[in-house]
Parts: C-alpha cells; sequence; structure tokens
C-alpha cells in the first residue's frame, strides 16, 4: 500500500508540473545530439524514452564503477555477484549474473561501434563523451540484444587542433588511478587520431581475516584506446576504433554473517582481456543518398571464479559431532568469446524523400557471429570437476524504416527487423542442441510537433530475446524466445525561456515466454537455469526535468516509476501477481549543480530506489536505500581539481543476493546446519577522493 500511494503521489506531482509548463514559449530545446538511432537527432526531437549522460556530468567519474554510474538513470537497475557490478536491467529487464549456461543479453551495450554485451566489465568512464541510454525495445536497430533497452558509450573524437587531457585520482581503500588522452591531426586535411590509457588500482572494500589482506577484493584495471579519421575524400570518410582492456580484478564479496569481513581460504577472480576493433565507412552517394558500413570484431578472454563455501578448511569443525561440519568447494569458469559484427546501410538524405518528398528512408542488413567456449573446473575437496560447452551463433538480419511527414507536425514511423538466428551447442557430456528460428521486430510510431518546444509522441514496438539451453541437468534443458510488445507515450518540452526542459513518457509492456533466472538445490548441490513463464508485463512512468534558473544554478531530477508482474507463471504459480527479480517500484536522482566564488561549483545529489525482489525463486527482499553524492570542484586555467564523495552517509545496501543454507553451523530444526538464510554482497561504502586534471 505504501509503494502504491507513492506512486501515486509521484505521478500526480510530476504531471502537474509538466501540465503547468506547458503555458510556457519562449525558445527552442536543448541541442544534445542522439546519435544512436539511424539519424543524429537532438534531444528534444527523439521520440522514445532515452537518457543522455553529457560530458559534463561524466567528466569526474572515471574511477566510478560504468555501470553503477547508469544507474541514476530512470528504471535502470544493477546487480554484482562479481568484483563490482556488471549486470543490467532496464524496466526490470536483464541479467543479474551468469554461471553454467550461455546467456543471450537483454540490454545492449555498444562501445564505439563496438559490441559489448557479453563484456560489459571493461567498459570504463574515462575519455568519454557521451552516454545514451535507451530504454525499451530496439528491434529495428538493434535486434536481438535490445529487447530491454541498449547503452551506446562515445569516446571523445578525434579533432583537427592538438587537444589532450591528463588526470589523477587518489581516494580511500588505496584507490589509485591516471589518465592520459591526446588527439589532433596526424597528416594534414587527410587523419586525424587520439589515443587514450587509463589505468584504475583499489585494494576494494573487503578485508579477509583469515589470510590478514585488505585486496581480496580489488580493482586493478588497464584500458587503451586509439581512434584514427581518415578523411579519404570530400564525400568519403573512415574511422578506426581499437580497444584493449585487461581486468584482473580479485573476488572475494559474500561472508556468512553479511559482513566485510571474510573468511574465504581461497579468494576468486574476476578478470577479462579484450582486444577490440571496429572500421566505419561513411560515403556520401549523392544528394539523395548515403551509405554507412560497419565491421567490428572483438576477442575476450575471461575467467570468473570464487570460494564456494566462503570459509577456511576446519573453520566449522564441531566436537560434538567429531568432524568438520564445513565443506571446501571452488568454482572456476573460464570463457573465450569471439564476435565478428557487419551492418551496411542506406540512408536517405533530403534530397532522397520518397513519395514526393514526404518520407525519409533506411533500409540495412546486418549479420554476426559469435562463438563462446566455457570451461569449467570445480574443484571438491581437492578433486577437479572439469565441464564445458561450446555454442556458435550466426545472426542475419534485414531492416528498413519510413518516417513519413503526412502534415507538417505529424510524422508516422514504420519500421521492421527480420533476423535469422542460428544457433548450434553442445557440451563435455555429448549432447548437441541446434537451434534455428526467423524472428521478427519492429516499431510503429507517431509525432506530433506542436510547437519548437513541444513534440508528442506514441509508438508500438517489438522486440525479442532468443532462447537457448541450460548446460546443467535442470528442470528445463532448453527455453523459448521471449517478445516484448511495448506501448509508449510521452512529451518533451521546453518552457520558461528554455530555462526548464523536460522530458515525460509513460509505458506499458506486455512479454510473452518471459525468460526467467532460476536456482535449485542447496549449499554444494547449487544450481542455475532459465525457464519461461508464460507471461509477464510491466507499466510505469518515466520523467527528466533539467531547470537553469540562472547562470550559476542548475537543478535536475529524474525519476523512474515500475510496476511489473508475473501474470502466468505455470512453473511456479505461486509467483503469480508477484514483480519480477530486479524491479523496484521507484527510483530517483535529484541534484544541483551551483557555481561560485567565479572558479569553484559544488554538486550534490540524492538517488535511490523502492526494495526489489533479489530472486525469482525466493521471496527475499532488498532494503529500499537512498545515496547522498557531493563533490566541490575548482578551476584554474587549463588545471582543475574535485574533491568527491559517495555514499556520504555510509548507507548499507545490497547489490546481490542469494537465499539458500551455506552456513555449516547448527541451527534449532538443522541439527547439521546450512539453514537458508538470505546472503547478500553489499555496495560501495562511503567513498572519498581527490581528482586533479589539466586540459591542453
Amino acid at each position: 500500500m505504501k509503494s502504491k500511494t507513492l506512486t501515486i503521489s509521484m505521478i500526480a506531482a510530476y504531471a502537474l508540473l509538466h501540465t503547468a509548463a506547458l503555458a510556457e514559449n519562449e525558445l527552442t530545446l536543448d541541442p544534445i545530439v542522439v546519435g544512436a538511432d539511424f539519424r543524429d537527432k537532438k534531444l528534444s526531437q527523439t521520440t522514445q524514452s532515452v537518457t543522455v549522460i553529457g560530458e559534463e556530468d561524466i567528466y569526474d567519474k572515471a574511477s566510478q564503477s560504468f555501470i553503477e554510474t547508469l544507474a541514476s538513470t530512470p528504471n535502470v537497475n544493477f546487480s554484482a555477484g562479481a568484483s563490482k557490478a556488471k549486470y543490467i536491467q532496464i524496466r526490470g529487464i536483464g541479467e543479474r549474473s551468469q554461471f553454467e549456461a550461455p546467456v543471450n543479453p537483454s540490454v545492449g551495450l555498444i562501445v564505439d561501434g563496438i559490441d559489448f554485451s557479453s563484456s560489459t566489465l571493461g567498459v570504463g568512464m574515462f575519455d568519454v563523451k557521451q552516454i545514451e541510454v535507451l530504454r525499451g525495445p530496439q528491434g529495428t536497430t538493434f535486434g536481438a540484444n535490445g529487447m530491454a533497452g541498449v547503452v551506446t558509450v562515445q569516446s571523445n573524437e578525434p579533432t583537427k587542433e592538438t587537444e589532450g587531457h591528463i588526470e589523477a585520482t587518489i581516494g580511500n581503500y588505496n584507490t589509485k588511478a591516471f589518465g592520459a588522452a591526446v588527439g589532433g591531426t596526424l597528416i594534414e586535411d587527410t587523419l586525424l587520431g587520439r589515443v587514450s590509457v587509463y589505468k584504475n588500482t583499489s585494494d576494494g572494500f573487503m578485508e579477509n581475516s583469515f589470510l590478514n589482506r585488505e585486496d581480496t577484493q580489488n580493482i586493478d584495471e588497464l584500458t587503451a584506446k586509439v581512434q584514427l579519421r581518415w578523411l579519404a575524400s570530400d564525400n568519403h570518410t573512415i574511422d578506426f576504433n581499437y580497444m584493449h582492456i585487461d581486468v584482473d580484478n580479485g573476488y572475494d564479496a559474500f561472508t556468512l554473517d553479511n559482513s566485510r569481513d571474510s573468511h574465504s581460504d581461497n579468494p576468486g577472480q574476476d578478470a577479462q582481456k579484450t582486444d577490440a576493433f571496429a572500421i566505419t565507412s561513411t560515403y556520401q552517394v549523392n544528394e539523395a543518398m548515403h551509405l554507412v558500413s560497419k565491421i567490428s570484431y572483438s576477442k575476450t578472454d575471461s575467467i570468473y571464479s570464487y570460494d564456494e563455501d566462503w570459509t577456511y578448511a576446519g573453520e566449522y569443525f564441531i566436537p560434538s559431532l567429531g568432524w568438520d561440519n564445513g565443506y571446501d568447494y571452488f568454482d572456476e569458469y573460464r570463457r573465450d568469446i569471439e564476435q565478428a559484427d557487419i551492418d551496411v546501410r542506406l540512408v536517405s538524405d533530403k534530397e532522397g524523400r520518397i513519395f514526393n518528398g514526404t518520407t525519409d528512408w533506411t533500409i540495412g542488413v546486418y549479420a554476426k557471429k559469435f562463438d563462446e567456449t566455457m570451461n569449467r573446473n570445480r574443484i571438491k575437496w581437492g578433486e577437479d570437476n572439469f565441464s564445458s560447452y561450446t555454442q556458435d551463433t550466426e545472426n542475419k538480419a534485414i531492416y528498413g524504416q519510413l518516417d513519413t511527414a503526412v502534415t507538417n507536425q505529424l510524422t508516422l514511423i514504420t519500421a521492421l527487423r527480420v533476423e535469422n538466428w542460428e544457433a548450434d551447442y553442445s557440451n563435455s557430456a555429448g549432447e548437441r542442441l541446434p537451434k534455428d528460428e526467423t524472428l521478427t521486430g519492429g516499431k510503429l510510431g507517431l509525432n506530433y510537433q506542436h510547437s519548437d518546444k513541444q513534440l508528442y509522441y506514441i509508438s508500438l514496438a517489438k522486440g525479442y530475446k532468443p532462447g537457448g539451453v541450460n548446460a546443467e541437468d535442470v528442470p528445463t534443458k532448453a527455453y523459448e524466445t521471449e517478445t516484448l510488445w511495448n506501448l509508449e507515450a510521452g512529451l518533451n518540452s521546453s518552457h520558461f525561456n528554455d530555462t526548464l526542459r523536460s522530458r515525460l513518457n509513460i509505458f506499458y509492456g506486455k512479454r510473452n515466454d518471459q525468460q526467467v533466472k532460476l536456482y535449485e538445490g542447496d549449499a554444494v548441490d547449487f544450481r542455475n537455469y532459465l525457464s519461461n513463464a508464460e507471461e509477464g508485463s510491466y507499466y510505469g512512468l518515466e520523467s527528466q526535468l533539467d531547470y537553469y534558473p540562472n547562470d550559476a544554478l542548475h537543478i535536475y531530477s529524474s525519476i523512474g516509476l515500475l510496476r511489473a508482474t508475473f501474470d502466468e507463471f505455470s512453473l511456479n504459480p505461486e509467483q503469480e501477481g508477484r514483480a519480477p527479480a530486479q524491479s523496484p517500484d521507484y527510483q530517483y536522482n535529484i541534484g544541483f549543480d551551483y557555481m561560485f566564488a567565479e572558479s569553484f561549483t559544488f554538486k550534490s545529489n540524492v538517488e535511490g530506489r523502492g526494495s526489489y525482489y533479489y530472486s525469482n525463486t525466493h521471496d527475499q527482499k532488498s532494503e529500499a536505500y537512498t545515496l547522498l553524492n557531493s563533490s566541490i570542484e575548482y578551476i584554474h586555467g587549463n588545471w582543475s581539481a574535485s574533491l568527491w564523495g559517495r555514499n556520504l552517509t555510509d548507507e548499507t545496501y545490497g547489490v546481490r543476493g542469494f537465499f539458500f543454507g551455506n552456513n555449516p553451523t547448527p541451527t534449532p530444526g538443522y541439527e547439521y546446519g546450512y539453514e537458508p538464510e538470505l546472503f547478500i554482497q553489499q555496495g560501495a561504502p562511503r567513498t572519498i577522493g581527490l581528482t586533479v586534471s589539466y586540459d591542453f
């Protein structure tokens, strides 16, 4: 009841605010450009739920977790179960972990034209120009990886003038980071370039009292990027992007008492090495159209391992029983992933509009090859238990979109994507499960430009996520393809002489054959698997406001409200009517930036989210929480210094939770221990630091 009252109150308040603001019509909307669609558009002209995190918001966050930064946007959540958060959920849809089985991501992640949807650990914030978070199905533009939404990251691009940035950070928990970026003209009027390197280290937030160490959950990350822009001719540009990522983090996050004091005798590892590149050719064929051709390739090797028992041998020796009631297991997953993508599209320009000059058009073809090999080495009492699988996937798609001006103010959008998805799965147990299916997605929308400061839109979009297989012997060996129909309506507007900018949208989604992550077993026999609920649905609201009352002050807010439920779930009928995991009823981020004394800026914000279920198997929930973040920045010429603090009130909150028996201590009713209870991985405590940078 409390959450429903809060939801109704927030909807009412925002509806009143937006309605009142419609009376003001003075200037044009903001100039922020969104590049994730077929054509670059101003944010105010984007007819979907999108949040743009701009350079001014990213500038002082290079040492912050990439995915936790995303979580300040409406209806975007995250989970960890690793060295740091690396799984994204949008509107309650998205993976929370990966163990034995191959996973097809629900949320796409594209960095400088390279698909990182399955390798999110190494994505960082340094030398990044803009992040775009698109919520809702992106079936036309991104296909199978975009059912819940897509996040795109754009690094700073090469410039004609020589420019650079140097940055150093120190903080508590022995945090140290250093980065440098430089770019400019390499060959006059022909070749531009930019290179950046960033190294980030920290001991992490855990202590291991058994090993007498403070770095078993450490961060050790290196990222290098190279960008080249070849001005091949007046009508032809070729961009080359290369990334090298080397992550060697520790993993020692869970304890039997949910504290930050680990007793593990064999801490794990969370590592990733990636080499990737993308080549993008933009060729102006004639005045009517241009051709965009993209090819990308990535190779990623990762290690994910952990001490399953979270203790040391002999810690739970019980004299009355005469034996050690604990167990000694260690689990390791090594994955090798290779991926290649080709995307070729023709995009019309003004002179190429069809149907009497009323319609812009796009047509394209896409192909992807994704190969994954997993080797699992589970050590039980010193004995190796090896298993493995390979999955080779090939996607081929054709897509198109028409943007038709019905009137000067009304535009009709029609889009369709047809994709063939083939997968061949085999494992060390001799099982082979090929899969071949044709998937369709698309969009039908209407945009109404009421004035140069008010844009209304409504759209119906379809997204999809391919089915797959579970590696272990679990109740559901294979799971079906999920489809999502999403209805969205929104308003982008500007008010009070352009000092107040707002984006408001409401949405409703219907999920068919909803893919659900479940687990079964206890302690030494704990197995994860994916299955399907027949039907699910969600609805909600997302609102973003930016207010500039004067040149010195910027006040902003972003609100996400979500109500998601299982409508039909025959495998777990007791879950019907309940929210899926990672679906908080509300999220918010409210803050301000204030410039004073000419050279100083004070920034502060509060971000929070409501309680949500940790899993679809049990009913344990996180606590609602609010985090306070602040910084003070000083700028003098090309120098700047930022003293920052995150979670200043040292709030305790969970970022992953499991409910099962893993504690060997005997309790009433559990003579031999292992009573089911909630175990959580805690989020980051209070962190403070100083970042100094120099721009030239």
